[in-house]
Formats: C-alpha cells, structure tokens, sequence
C-alpha cells in the first residue's frame, strides 16, 4: 500500500492505553486502510484513479440548488449559506448557472436583505453577520450587475458599525454572541463590497491577536482552545487588516502542520479529534498565505508547508459519495452541501499547491478552478466582484 501512496502511513499509537478517543481514532483507521487498500488495488490497472466524479456531484449540487430534501429544514436560518455553499461549489467545479437560475437566486437572496441593513438567515428575519457574509459571498460568485446591485452598501456599512464593540470585535447579530467568526464576516464583507473604514476597524486587530493561544493557533474568543476553523478567521482577518506582523506565525505554523493526520492525511480541527473533510479547506486553506509570508520574509521559495498530494488522497479516496454525489467528512457518513463546498475548496487549494508545476493527484481531469485561500472564493469570481465594487464611491 505505501509503493502507490504517495507517502507512507503511520497509524496510531494509543500505546497500550485504551481510551473512547484510541477507540474512534482506530476505528476510523480501519475504515480509511480499507479504501486505501481498494485504491492500490486498482490504480496499478489504472493509472487516473484516483478519480474526481465531477458529472455525479455537479448533479447532486444542482439538485440542492433550488428543491432541498426535508432534513435541510433545521437550517431555515441558514438559507444564504445554502446558496453559498452551493455556488462556491460549482464556481469550481467550472459550470454556469443559466441567466434565469442567477435571477432566481439573486431574487431570493434580495428578500433576505434587511431593510436596516445587512442579511438575515431568510426572508423576515433578524440581520445576522454569518449570513450577511454567506449573501455577499453568493451574489459575489453570481456575479452579474444585478446581483451586484442587490446589496445596498450605505445600509450595509451602517450595519456593521452597529456591531462594532469599544474593544474592536464584533457581535453576530444586535445582543448577539461576540467572537472571531464575526470579525472575519466583517472586515471580508467589507473589503469585499468596498465598505471598508478605518474608525470601523479600530482596534480590532489587537482584539483578533489575542485569540492567539500558547498552541499557536486561535480561539473564538481570548482564552480558549485553538481551533481549526476559528484559526481560519483569525489568520485570514490579520491578512484583511493588514496586520499580520503581529500574528506569531512560527507557532502557528507549528501548530497547524501538526493539525495533518499521518495515516489518513486529511486534517482534524483540534487536537485528538478525528479528521474532518472541511477541514481539508479550514485548516490547509492557512498554508497558501502562509507559505507566500515566510517567503517574502526570507527571500526565498519554499516547497508546499504540508502534504498536499496526502490531502487529496484523503478526498479523493475516503470523501466522496459516489453513487448519490456530493462529499462527505469521513467514510461512511452521508453528504451534505456544506462538506461539499469545503472538501472542493480545500481539495482545489491543494490542486495549485505547487506554482508552475503539476501537483495533480490523478489525472488532469481532476483539476478544479483556482480558488482564493483568504475569501474562500473562486479566483475569477473574486477578481470581477472586487473590481466592479473597488469602481463604486467609498461609503463614510
């Protein structure tokens, strides 16, 4: 199994103490060398396995986009997510939405616009930051002047003052929870939509650094656990603020290369969890910025800071449905349009790891559209939405 991997496997050790964790832990193991030995078993027969079904999951995507099955239900309020989720994934997968399709979801996504500003969960409810994010980010991957023109910016920027807190971070929503996730859904919609103001981002970079906990990666909030998606939105909103010099980007790096599981070669989001395929984009999403830091630093290039090509095995092999289509967590589990959209955005991250080079697992029609680590958006639909709106006037 390890002459066709492309690195060996070392598999855990619970070093004789059995514990609920050793036991998930091995568990999953048994299920991952299963499908490893299954892969090695074939790609001598045929060398573009491991393969990416791209006809399957661009069905299953579709099929999410405009009719949800009924256990979609519990997130009512979550509903421009949806579109996100499935938009950013098609934007990769290189497909196009019909004229008509863009206007429906454009016109759905308007309704959800609150007349204070901002985006709620659904039509008539409360503005809410995460999906104002999610809204903004859909209409950004549509990409057509309506969808552009559906977000009203002077109430947008009004919006998000009225979270701002003395300390610089932000609340989700009006007496809402405060944390990291609502700083990076700020200062992205910001940035994106050309809102961006200094006296709105006061300070928010000396709050954001104190997330940064002794394991190197970052909290929600100061003083807890590091955690892989947490550590996304901190990292990323230093890079937005410009103010990752005061990022300690050693002990990040430590912490996150540790994050890369050695047998399954996903990523888990916190230490002694199980690998998770959204991680493949929370936590191998860092390495792209960071890589280009440390470069910038050193005047030098530097080979990829993780095993990118063990990180598509893991998709690739243990994370796709392929009968049904969509992508999943970890074997065995059922898809879903949220570890869809996360496993293509890592798994693209991990396609153009290497700068003019063919870093491919598989064969070349595995390779999906570039995608920008920061913003989480395909690199194309980024590039026309912050032009179009770097044209428009500054909001004061």
């Amino acid at each position: 199994m390890n002459k066709v991997l492309s690195v060996p496997r070392i598999k855990f050790d619970n070093e004789t103490l059995e514990t609920d964790t050793s036991s998930s832990q091995s568990e999953v193991e048994r299920k991952i060398s299963s499908l490893f030995e299954l892969y090695c078993s074939k790609v001598e027969c045929d060398p573009d396995v491991p393969v990416l079904y791209k006809p399957i999951h661009l069905s299953y995507i579709r099929s999410h986009l405009f009719k949800l099955p009924q256990n979609y239900e519990c997130l009512d309020s979550s509903r421009p997510w949806l579109c996100y989720w499935l938009c950013q994934s098609l934007a990769l997968l290189n497909y196009e939405l019909t004229s008509e399709e863009k206007s429906n979801v454009v016109s759905f996504l308007s309704k959800c616009q609150h007349e204070t500003g901002g985006f709620s969960g659904g039509p008539n409810q409360m503005p809410h930051l995460a999906p104002t994010y999610a809204a903004v980010s859909a209409l950004c991957l549509i990409g057509t002047e309506e969808a552009f023109n559906t977000i009203n910016r002077k109430k947008l920027h009004s919006f998000l003052m009225s979270l701002r807190m003395p300390n610089g971070s932000f609340c989700m929503t009006k007496y809402g929870e405060s944390d990291i996730r609502a700083v990076y859904c700020a200062v992205t919609v910001a940035q994106l939509t050309n809102v961006y103001t200094a006296d709105m981002f006061e300070s928010t970079n000396r709050w954001v650094i104190r997330c940064q906990t002794y394991e190197g990666g970052f909290g929600g909030v100061p003083g807890v656990e590091a955690h892989g998606g947490y550590t996304f939105c901190g990292f990323s909103s230093l890079i937005l603020l410009k103010s990752i010099h005061m990022c300690d980007t050693k002990a990040l790096l430590r912490w996150v290369v540790n994050k890369q599981m050695s047998f399954e070669g996903g990523f888990q989001g916190r230490t002694n969890k199980l690998v998770d395929g959204c991680y493949s984009f929370w936590q191998a999403g860092i390495f792209p910025v960071l890589t280009n830091l440390l470069e910038s630093e050193g005047n030098c290039t530097l080979w990829p800071l993780y095993d990118y090509k063990a990180l598509q095995e893991y998709v690739l092999i243990c994370c796709q449905n392929r009968y049904s289509g969509g992508l999943i967590d970890k074997p065995e589990k059922p898809p879903d349009v949220y570890h869809t959209c996360y496993v293509l955005s890592g798994l693209a991250l991990a396609q153009h790891a290497v700068k003019n080079e063919t870093s491919t697992v598989g064969s070349h029609k595995n390779i999906l559209n570039s995608n920008n680590p920061i913003y989480n958006m395909e690199l194309t639909c980024l590039k026309k939405a912050l032009d179009y709106f770097k044209s428009t006037t500054p909001i004061n």
